[in-house]
């Protein structure tokens, strides 16, 4: 199984969305290897109970940032999201049950997360810069300053 590589064609130009993406990469990365390894079924639940916690994460700080931003589409993306959580939670079970589905798996999550950004999260990029620009204020802390550091623990 060949590992995600990415590439700038992947960045929306939000940094901290990126750096959470290109983590995102990292843990997908690591499914690959315990496939690659052919590690215990013990092993891909671990890497991917750390994949989906991070993942979670990631996805309720999208849509905060989302919804601060004035996203008109937001309805839509987080139905993306719902049913993304649906089918992950989904696979993880029956991993966590003994299915040898960790290639799938990792199959599904590149592919899935090169679709949402290329397609999902490139349709809100204008309407998160806009909000970041006009939310620069020096004497407080942004809205998202304050999400980055409650999900992230970012600055």
């Amino acid at each position: 199984m060949s590992h995600f590589v990415w590439t700038g064609e992947y960045e929306l130009g939000i940094d901290v969305i990126d750096q959470q993406h290109r983590r995102i990469v990292d843990y997908i990365n690591r499914v690959c290897e315990v496939v690659n390894e052919s590690k215990s079924r013990g092993c891909i639940n671990i890497v991917l109970a750390d994949l989906v916690d991070y993942t979670f994460s990631h996805l309720v700080f999208e849509e905060a940032m989302l919804e601060e931003a004035g996203y008109q589409d937001l309805p839509e993306h987080t139905v993306a999201h719902t049913t993304f959580t649906k089918l992950i939670k989904d696979m993880q079970r029956r991993c966590e049950q003994g299915e040898d589905i960790a290639g799938d798996l990792a199959v599904f999550l590149q592919q899935w997360l090169i679709s949402h950004i290329m397609s999902d999260d490139a349709k809100y990029v204008s309407c998160v810069k806009k909000a970041l620009l006009e939310d620069e204020v020096p004497a407080q802390r942004s809205w998202f300053q304050q999400a980055n550091a409650k999900y992230f623990g970012g600055s």
